[in-house]
């Protein structure tokens, strides 16, 4: 049973007391929890799913320790996260938009 973290930004106050009621906030938004399965994190997402589906409103991240994924880490996202993660080479890399620049 892996570690798993939720990152939430600009969401509900309803997120905040779901999460709150079954993990650690460590921070803002930022949510733990040391031993969680794999039927638990995904019910849970089951719920972020569904919220997010009807508010539409800001983002939201979750990791796990996942051997079988790229950089063995599992990742789930909702919303428009300020960072692009993308898989290259068995890695997660993070791409970000380059700004204008006039020459």
């Amino acid at each position: 049973m892996p570690m798993v973290v939720i990152m939430t930004r600009d969401v509900e106050a309803r997120y905040r007391g779901f999460l709150g009621s079954i993990m650690l906030e460590l921070s803002a938004g930022v949510y733990a929890h040391p031993r969680m399965s794999a039927g638990v994190r995904t019910r849970i997402w089951d719920v972020m799913v569904d919220w997010h589906g009807q508010l539409r409103q800001g983002s939201i991240v979750m990791t796990w320790a996942d051997s079988a994924a790229h950089g063995g880490l599992g990742l789930s996202t909702l919303g428009e996260p300020p960072k692009q993660i993308v898989a290259h080479d068995a890695m997660l890399l993070v791409r970000r938009p380059l700004a204008n620049v006039n020459p």
